[in-house]
């Protein structure tokens, strides 16, 4: 497919050589750098591991795993999705032309760079979780594989990245370079299943753009009710799953923090489901918190569990 030029606003200020620092932080989108430094810390929180000794870890995992290899995804995004951003988002750093030239792919390159070498104070784990991290960010959106391009892979690596790996990563670096146990495991796989529909989500708001340019979203694949459907099933039922292991493992008044959770995303969902492409952004402001809420509370249930034992 042949891409379309890129807007006249593009080329507005030709004697621009260099972004500004406001662009360029637009690029890394800070917004986005929560959930995977959240998801790191609840890791951290169900290692059962004491933080003294450890805060140095601890903030270059957080570090890492949102400033750097989330602002990496980010960038690595806009630089290859540039063309569907002048449709969907005119005024984006690139297709506005605040971001000019290859800056945006440069920005891509250094923060790749460096987030490699910050990994190397994590130790072996931390490099191997930064790589596949990395490697995961540029598949996304780059070509030959752009993920992207299908809903449900490119969701799916995101919802890795951004949860499952920062958690297991989260969990190793505090224990040392160990694995976490099977029980840590097992929930940062549910939170990566649930946040595959907290990545539709975002999907809603670039469905015209995704259609003229042959990204297969789920909104476009599934058509908008149909996505928002499986967006929400996606994310309640690995949350359903976490409340029922917490019963199973001895944590009752978890297990029902996590129901409570459930149940006010489910309020919230009727809304969203209402009107998905006006209220997608209303509930990735509101609703998702409580799915992330769930996340440090089942943390701290496996963290009572693992000292409990000891």
């Amino acid at each position: 497919m042949e891409l379309p030029a890129l807007p006249a606003s593009a080329a507005i200020d030709k004697q621009r050589t260099r972004p500004a620092p406001s662009a360029i932080a637009e690029l890394l989108k800070p917004v986005t750098w929560f959930p995977p430094m959240w998801a790191f810390g609840c890791g951290v929180v169900a290692s059962g591991v004491p933080l003294a000794g450890r805060w140095g870890l601890v903030l270059a995992g957080v570090l890492l795993s949102g400033p750097l290899v989330c602002a990496t995804s980010q960038a690595v995004n806009d630089w290859y999705d540039r063309h569907v951003d002048a449709i969907n988002e005119p005024q984006r750093p690139i297709p506005s032309g605040r971001m000019p030239g290859r800056w945006g792919l440069y920005l891509a390159l250094v923060w790749t760079l460096l987030s490699l070498a910050v990994s190397t104070l994590l130790g072996p784990w931390g490099v191997g979780a930064a790589v596949v991290g990395l490697l995961l960010a540029w598949a996304y959106s780059a070509p030959p594989l752009r993920l992207k391009m299908n809903g449900w892979w490119g969701c799916a690596a995101c919802g890795i990245c951004y949860e499952g790996l920062a958690w297991v990563t989260g969990g190793v670096v505090m224990a040392g370079g160990q694995s976490p146990g099977w029980p840590s495991l097992l929930l940062a796989a549910l939170y990566s299943a649930g946040a595959h529909g907290i990545m539709t989500l975002n999907d809603f708001k670039a469905i015209e753009g995704d259609r003229q340019m042959g990204i297969g979203s789920l909104p476009v694949r599934l058509g908008v009710p149909g996505a928002a459907r499986a967006a929400c099933l996606i994310m309640a039922l690995p949350q359903c799953g976490v409340a029922g292991l917490l019963l199973a493992w001895g944590q009752p008044l978890h297990a029902l923090a996590i129901a409570g959770l459930i149940c006010g995303q489910g309020l919230m969902m009727r809304r969203f489901l209402a009107d998905p492409i006006r209220q997608a952004l209303w509930y990735s402001g509101f609703g998702v918190p409580l799915f992330v809420a769930g996340m440090m509370v089942s943390a701290f249930a496996l963290r009572g569990i693992l000292l409990a034992g000891s």
